[in-house]
């Protein structure tokens, strides 16, 4: 894998990367017992990973794909805004973000997969 694939987990995030995966919230929770251990297609995911000073929910270094889950505190307009800055610069970054509400994790997760699959098959 070359360096600009690889993830960048910064020291000074270590603590907080430690303790957001201490407390996955359901979604997380949900979502990473499907992602971890290669079930999803093979890919190797990381959860609350850092790409330069954000921590994303998961990441696949392979193809880039960042993976955001939003609750409730994402949806007030200051947050929403902070949030298209953050997916512009990953994006930027050459990183395709997938970005779903909470919800999406239970009531749709095949939409999940189907993204996740049309970016790994996509030329």
């Amino acid at each position: 894998m070359n360096r600009e694939n690889q993830i960048k987990n910064l020291d000074y995030l270590k603590e907080r990367r430690r303790n957001l995966r201490k407390r996955l919230t359901p979604a997380e929770a949900s979502l990473w017992s499907i992602l971890k251990n290669r079930q999803a297609f093979g890919l190797k995911f990381r959860r609350q990973a850092s790409i330069e000073n954000y921590i994303v929910d998961f990441y696949c270094p392979k193809y880039k794909i960042v993976i955001e889950l939003d609750g409730e505190p994402h949806f007030t307009e200051d947050q929403v805004n902070k949030d298209r800055l953050r997916d512009k610069r990953f994006q930027e970054l050459g990183h395709k973000v997938l970005r779903y509400e909470n919800l999406h994790v239970f009531d749709h997760p095949d939409f999940i997969f189907d993204d996740i699959k049309k970016i790994i098959t996509s030329p």
